[in-house]
């Protein structure tokens, strides 16, 4: 066993998916390695479901939503505030897990789990205020009702980068209001997931309430939750490729849906930016899980005046950045994900040079090899490298210059995806108007992290719809029902 999966409480590392209260292998006896990349070993073998199984979940799921919905919204939220203090109390053994899989640094994990752990929290005491409204009536004797009731059973797709938050984040709210699940974690990190999944059902979650699917070969699991008349909500995080593809599917089903798809953010400082602040508002936003959020700062705007103490600044804070295996102390960037994603990270860095971009610090495989790159830093970009339209999803901070504040917003919005935007100024109108212009769902102002579960997370045009965290992102998972209510002015019996 991982030095990493060295864990106080043994019974949190599960390899069985968890359908209908039990822990069951797959109908085949068949499992698949969740592998470290750190280092590429083989960590353990988990259960590889298929449409089956999945089904199976479906159909628990179901089973369960009547008697979980007929709960009073304080009886959902205690269970879900002892979830929240299982996570908690669990903390350091959930970032060992997630640091195992995933390889981000283990301080960034243990800031995952209590981040994530925060949307259980906030779940817990919003399933107590699921309102919905009398409005004043429309002619007499009657009266008009609002009611929010819960969807029904909600599936989740999660992705790996961020495997314990993404779950809590979908899960809790629909829990909250009454809706059951069924989720499918990425195959990368499955791990993550069913240790949640044990802490929910210490909590007195009751059977079929949560579902976990673990599969190796997410496209049959994938069409079964999308096409299974039993599921009204699809609940997805990833690319936005994949979404498109689960839109089509979900298609047939008139299923509700909410997408946190693909980013490309804009990183913008503007000549009167506070310098040091900017920069460590890059440190935060580009470097975090190597580069792997689809939040990362992609295209980083500077204003002509200041570009060239800018990249200085910014180059002399990254030779402080250590890089190596999550749970080597004082690490900052971990290794990415897999094969995959180390040679996209080359590929658009290769491209940057030959379009005539200057790499200032890093540009390779690190030293360490397997799955770690350097953090780089590339000056002089423009609109026609790749890195420009393309996610990064890794440890690559590129510099375009700009003139004023027309250009750089008309840059900023030339994308296809408006998940996230960031920008440093110290005017207060241009903070106004900037942040007004940009086109995203999520916009930090001389702040490079933004994510908390009091906010609404999620984005426009190819990035997705739907929100989550906050009383909107409760509301993704209820019917808004209208009840109109007649013969009020009768005479009494």
């Amino acid at each position: 066993m991982s030095a990493a999966l060295d864990l106080q409480d043994k019974d949190l590392l599960r390899t069985e998916a968890f359908i209908g209260g039990a822990w069951v292998a797959a109908d085949k006896g068949k499992s698949f390695a969740v592998l470290s990349p750190a280092n590429g070993s083989e960590l353990v073998g988990v259960a590889d479901c298929g449409v089956a199984e999945t089904r199976r979940a479906i159909e628990a799921a179901d089973g369960a939503g009547p008697a979980w919905a007929a709960l009073t919204g304080k009886e959902r939220g205690q269970v879900l505030r002892r979830w929240f203090d299982l996570i908690t109390q669990h903390q350091e053994d959930l970032a060992r897990i997630m640091t195992a899989e995933q390889g981000k640094p283990l301080a960034e994990a243990r800031g995952e789990i209590a981040y994530g752990a925060g949307f259980v929290e906030w779940a817990a005491e919003e399933a107590k205020r699921v309102y919905g409204d009398v409005v004043p009536p429309f002619r007499k004797g009657a009266r008009t009702l609002v009611l929010k009731q819960p969807l029904g059973v909600v599936a989740a797709i999660t992705p790996w980068n961020f495997p314990s938050a993404m779950i809590t984040r979908k899960c809790a709210p629909a829990l909250a209001t009454g809706c059951t699940l069924v989720i499918k974690p990425a195959e990368q990190t499955p791990l993550s997931a069913l240790a949640l999944a044990v802490l929910a059902e210490r909590a007195g979650l009751p059977p079929g309430a949560l579902n976990i699917v673990t599969a190796h070969d997410p496209a049959p699991v994938g069409a079964e939750l999308t096409g299974n008349p039993r599921v009204r909500k699809v609940s997805f995080t990833g690319s936005t490729e994949v979404g498109k593809l689960l839109m089509r599917q979900a298609a047939d089903g008139v299923k509700k849906m909410s997408l946190e798809l693909g980013g490309n953010a804009p990183f913008i400082v503007f000549d009167d930016a506070d310098l040091p602040r900017a920069v460590e508002g890059v440190l935060a936003s580009k470097f975090r899980n190597a580069g792997q959020t689809c939040v990362c700062a992609n295209r980083i705007y500077v204003q002509a005046g200041i570009y060239d103490a800018f990249a200085a600044a910014l180059g002399k804070a990254m030779q402080a950045l250590k890089t190596g295996p999550g749970d080597v102390p004082d690490v900052h960037i971990g290794p990415l994900i897999d094969d995959a994603a180390i040679r996209k990270v080359e590929t658009l860095v290769e491209d940057a040079k030959k379009q005539g971009g200057k790499v200032t610090a890093g540009g390779a495989r690190h030293a360490l090899g397997g799955l770690f790159y350097e953090p780089t830093l590339i000056e002089g970009a423009h609109g026609a490298m790749r890195l420009a339209h393309e996610e990064i999803f890794g440890p690559v901070a590129a510099l375009f210059r700009f003139g004023d504040e027309a250009e750089v917003i008309a840059l900023a919005n030339d994308t296809e995806y408006g998940l996230a935007a960031y920008f440093y100024t110290r005017d207060l109108g241009r903070a106004f108007r900037v942040a007004e212009a940009l086109e995203a769902g999520i916009v930090a102002v001389n702040e490079g992290v933004f994510s908390t579960e009091t906010a609404p997370f999620g984005g426009v045009k190819q990035s997705g719809f739907g929100r989550e965290g906050s009383h909107y992102g409760t509301d993704e998972f209820v019917n808004v029902k209208y009840v109109l209510m007649g013969g009020i002015d009768g005479e009494p019996a």
